[in-house]
């Protein structure tokens, strides 16, 4: 049986690796001259969403099924309230989680919107990989 803090980091790592799979599909999309320009930021919100659960997993911090990044920031922000003050433009991410994903929940995005978004999940990837450095050795 494995320690709890080996635990720990490999759950830590499968949160990094699900989300860096979500910024790849984002940015694979994108460079592909891709139209689908929801797909891309709802990519992106998802690899956002991920980075930050991973810092709450490190911190051994629980958290609710949301896809609300403002509320994710919100829980971040006991343990690294700079990071999570840092990361707030994040949580324009939100709307891509779900609403983009269902005809009618709001309006299409426009031409920029899906790269805007997926240099915020760039910026909190670097700002997690940060704060998860010892877990990523």
């Amino acid at each position: 049986m494995k320690p709890p803090d080996e635990v720990r980091r490999d759950l830590v790592k499968r949160w990094i690796q699900q989300a860096d799979q979500d910024l790849e599909a984002a940015e694979v999309l994108l460079r592909d001259g891709s139209r689908l320009r929801p797909i891309i930021a709802f990519h992106a919100q998802q690899a956002a969403e991920k980075y930050l659960k991973a810092v709450l997993v490190g911190h051994q911090v629980d958290f609710p099924k949301t896809h609300d990044i403002g509320k994710v920031l919100d829980l971040v922000a006991g343990p690294e309230p700079d990071a999570a003050a840092a990361l707030q433009e994040a949580t324009l991410l939100t709307p891509y989680g779900v609403e983009v994903r269902y005809p009618g929940d709001s309006p299409e995005l426009l031409p920029g919107e899906e790269t805007r978004a997926l240099e915020i999940a760039r910026r909190v990837r670097e700002a997690v990989s940060v704060l998860l450095k010892t877990y990523l050795l």
